[in-house]
């Protein structure tokens, strides 16, 4: 294994933990200042849309300029914005801030994953961004363990005042801070093809889509959907968990759990399933799998006991999907230009991440299994689109056979 993904693993197991501190207690800081529930889906949506307008401006600049320093204020203005969350106690700023925390983690969400493929040989690159993201999701699961342990300790409790919702925040920012030097001292440039032209960075990334073909628009709308239905699974289990009267630390284990889960099916599954080339049949069949799931798991009435075993099966296809996905995508970024396509995909993610929050803050309040239910409804979108670019590429591939054929 490279020594340049070493680092990059270790930097992403850190972001991992650190990031996630903060979310076991939000449901919980967010009904102790008397805030409508469905403000925690606005609050989310707020955040991606810093992602949303972050992600272009940081693919592109990634193209063009040092990943380390611009991951590194990236990381300063996320500080800022989580602690500052934490603190205010008004819906209104609480909302201003996500915003502000979307637009700096924007930079380490993007550059990590063009940082990984721009490394990799190209045999070796669905396997690595496994890697990435299996390491993310187990340092996650360790950080809101860490998060409901911080909260819920007695030492702590009385060093720290952790019982306190807010330090939790605090915490994190200070911590994230920390973490940024490191990205800063550690993280090495790639060899790589420099993107020479000299254009706007928000608009650049988004003429980009006029030069890309219709399938891949598709894609990119696909996974949009699909990042609704994702995103609404991971955040408003969180809620749905505060709900049924579990405490900050059992959700922290349960999600611990999720990415040990996630570690081990992309160490020993991925790697058997990536030797089947074709990736659009794999996510068209994982996305139908997943909506059956999901619909499946979350009307048990043992909940629990669904969630560490129906729904674990979502995890390991999640675990899957997630390097075919951006490897099907990084096959239409030209040289040096891996930042500014990541940066569109991270936009498409963002929109999802956006409505999503918000349409289930309302479903929910009239009632929460409609929140997965959509979820459910979204993977099934996603599954129609992704057989929509399966059959146009493949009628492509049929037209330039014949030509080749006429030709000869």
């Amino acid at each position: 294994m490279k020594k340049s993904l070493i680092i990059v693993l270790v930097l992403a197991a850190l972001q991992g933990l650190i990031h996630n501190i903060g979310h076991p207690v939000t449901p919980a800081l967010v009904t102790s200042i008397g805030i409508p529930d469905k403000m925690f889906g606005v609050f989310f949506a707020a955040m991606s849309l810093g992602l949303m307008i972050g992600g272009p401006i940081f693919g592109t600049l990634g193209d063009k300029f040092q990943k380390n320093k611009l991951i590194f204020w990236g990381l300063i203005v996320y500080s800022v914005g989580q602690a500052s969350f934490g603190l205010v106690e008004n819906m209104y700023l609480m909302t201003f801030f996500r915003v502000v925390s979307g637009l700096g983690v924007a930079g380490i969400v993007t550059l990590f994953v063009s940082y990984v493929i721009e490394i990799s040989e190209k045999d070796k690159r669905a396997k690595n961004l496994a890697l990435l993201a299996a390491t993310i999701t187990l340092f996650a699961g360790i950080g809101y363990k860490l998060g409901g342990f911080l909260n819920g300790n007695p030492f702590f409790v009385s060093l720290l005042r952790t019982d306190i919702y807010s330090n939790i925040f605090v915490i994190q920012g200070v911590l994230n801070i920390g973490f940024a030097f490191l990205v800063l001292f550690f993280l090495k440039e790639p060899d790589k093809v420099k993107s020479s032209k000299n254009h706007s960075v928000w608009f650049s990334s988004f003429r980009k889509l006029k030069d890309l073909d219709s399938s891949f628009l598709i894609f990119l709308f696909a996974i949009a959907f699909i990042s609704i239905g994702a995103i609404n699974l991971s955040k408003y289990i969180d809620v749905y968990f505060n709900q049924l009267g579990y405490s900050p630390n059992d959700l922290g284990s349960f999600v611990l759990v999720t990415g040990i889960i996630s570690v081990l099916s992309s160490l020993f599954l991925v790697p058997l399933v990536i030797k089947y080339k074709r990736e659009l049949t794999v996510m068209i069949i994982i996305q139908i799998a997943s909506a059956i799931i999901v619909f499946i798991a979350f009307r048990q009435s043992q909940f629990l006991i669904a969630m560490y075993t129906i729904y674990m099966i979502y995890v390991i296809l999640r675990a899957i999907y997630l390097p075919y996905e951006q490897n099907f995508i990084s096959e239409y970024a030209e040289d040096g230009s891996i930042g500014t396509i990541m940066g569109i995909r991270q936009s498409f993610l963002s929109i999802g991440m956006i409505l999503g929050p918000v349409i289930a803050g309302y479903l929910y309040e009239v009632n929460p299994i409609y929140v997965f239910d959509l979820s459910a409804i979204m993977f099934l979108i996603g599954f129609v689109l992704f057989l929509i670019v399966f059959l146009k590429i493949k009628k492509r591939k049929q037209v330039s056979s014949s030509i080749t054929e006429n030709v000869d």
